[in-house]
């Protein structure tokens, strides 16, 4: 499987919104950067034909990242289309007629995980499913055990190296540096532990709401819309141990180690909050109970971490929109100029978005005759966001069988174990203002840690 090229692909829920923001712009990306030159088959149930799916692709790649007129005449000429019901064997009996002399072809589910079983034993029962691979969007489940039946639907028609689950997060560039900066420089090396480090942050603040997604958010939340997912992703990368070997699961094993290793919250290193405003949003209960905000204290239970406190902290209609890590060290053992300022110095900070930037705070001494010091940051790089998107990039990766940034069984099981024990809104929802840092019961958290240190515009 890993040395095949997939020689098709299969997207489900063509027609959706997805599709239309993501998967088409991908795929002209791919026909300009890669030279993609297989058959690109849409199936959904909308009563379209061919030129209306061309249609629809042409104003996707218009609205997002660009027409390029080559590119996309390439991608038209490759596009097919087979219209039917996801129940129904006829579409899948079309749908192998169409695949033509394709073999392995890569099968993109991007549909409401309540289909996956339909579509899947219909690709099974066509013949469309053998020497196949299968792409499935998150959410992975709503807890522990929906992520765990999940997985048995999916293993009842494809072995673990065909699943490919897709989290963009792990397809941006800055989420990949840390492992570069981390394992390329071996000066970090002997900081990275419990002797020298303090304590973690990861902070990730959006300056909008739920966008008129309030009837998804109802059934998501803070907790499981960004952090379960994405940012145990980028906290997995800042405490996992050097991969062995070159293998694709090397990263994802030890990726998987670490998270075994955090210690599942419990509602005292929980805070929850909801903006102010989010139950008039449409389709939002008016006595919800949905944190729009949540702030954790994590543990890894290992011996490079032990006692160090990793802090996530993810919000909506906070100041700005922002997604930063910051690595606290330890004050030096006596303070030899008398100073107990903690201020910004003393730190690692990485930057992931908008802009990508690894920066390094430390005290330096302020001109003049006196020996007192002042905060500065030495930036080792800033720079723009990568041209890549995400799913350019993962969707490259599945065609040549690369599953090093997709999501393991394990993983995710061990992702849900973390946060299974706050899951059924064990603590209050505290409500916060718009275009503040949110709730105030948040602070009193992390206030031996000397606060949050909330990112700058």
């Amino acid at each position: 499987m890993a040395a095949s090229h997939s020689d098709a692909i299969v997207f489900f829920g063509a027609t959706g919104d997805l599709a239309y923001k993501q998967i088409f712009p991908a795929l002209q990306a791919l026909v300009k950067r890669h030279n993609l030159d297989i058959p690109i088959v849409g199936v959904a149930r909308a009563g379209w034909n061919l030129d209306q799916l061309k249609a629809r692709a042409r104003d996707s790649v218009t609205a997002h990242g660009g027409l390029d007129e080559t590119a996309f005449a390439k991608l038209s000429s490759l596009l097919r289309f087979v219209d039917g019901d996801y129940c129904d064997a006829a579409t899948f009996a079309q749908l192998r007629q169409v695949l033509g002399q394709a073999q392995r072809p890569l099968h993109y589910l991007a549909i409401p995980p309540s289909m996956f079983a339909a579509v899947a034993e219909g690709l099974a029962k066509s013949g469309s499913a053998k020497d196949a691979r299968v792409v499935v969007e998150k959410p992975f489940g709503r807890d522990l055990n929906s992520a765990r039946e999940l997985g048995r639907i999916l293993y009842e028609f494809f072995p673990e190296p065909a699943i490919f689950r897709i989290d963009h997060f792990l397809g941006k560039e800055p989420v990949q540096n840390i492992l570069y900066t981390r394992f390329a420089n071996l000066f970090l090396e002997p900081l990275w532990n419990r002797t020298h480090v303090q304590s973690v942050q990861i902070n990730m603040a959006e300056n909008f709401g739920v966008q008129g997604r309030g009837r998804f958010y109802e059934e998501a939340g803070a907790i499981r819309d960004v952090i379960q997912n994405h940012l145990f992703q980028v906290l997995a990368c800042l405490a996992m141990d050097a991969p062995t070997g070159e293998d694709f699961d090397a990263i994802r094993d030890e990726k998987t180690r670490i998270l075994k290793a955090v210690r599942p919250l419990v509602p005292g290193d929980l805070v929850r909050g909801q903006f102010k405003g989010y139950r008039q949003e449409e389709g939002v209960a008016p006595d919800s109970k949905v944190e729009t905000y949540a702030a954790l204290k994590l543990f890894i239970e290992t011996w490079r971490w032990a006692g160090v406190p990793f802090y996530i902290r993810a919000g909506k209609c906070l100041p700005v929109t922002c997604t930063e890590v910051i690595v606290n060290f330890k004050r030096p053992p006596r303070e030899t100029f008398q100073e107990a300022t903690r201020g910004s110095s003393n730190r690692l900070r990485l930057r992931l978005s908008p802009e990508v930037v690894i920066a390094l705070g430390m005290r330096v001494k302020r001109p003049g005759e006196q020996m007192e010091g002042e905060d500065a940051e030495l930036i080792a790089m800033h720079q723009a966001a990568d041209e890549m998107s995400p799913y350019e990039r993962l969707l490259d990766d599945a065609l040549h069988g690369d599953q090093s940034l997709f999501a393991r069984e394990d993983e995710i099981e061990a992702q849900w174990r973390i946060v299974q024990p706050v899951l059924d809104e064990v603590t209050p929802v505290h409500e916060y203002e718009q275009n503040t840092w949110g709730p105030a019961e948040a602070d009193g958290m992390i206030e031996d840690e000397g606060g949050w240190m909330n990112p700058a515009p």
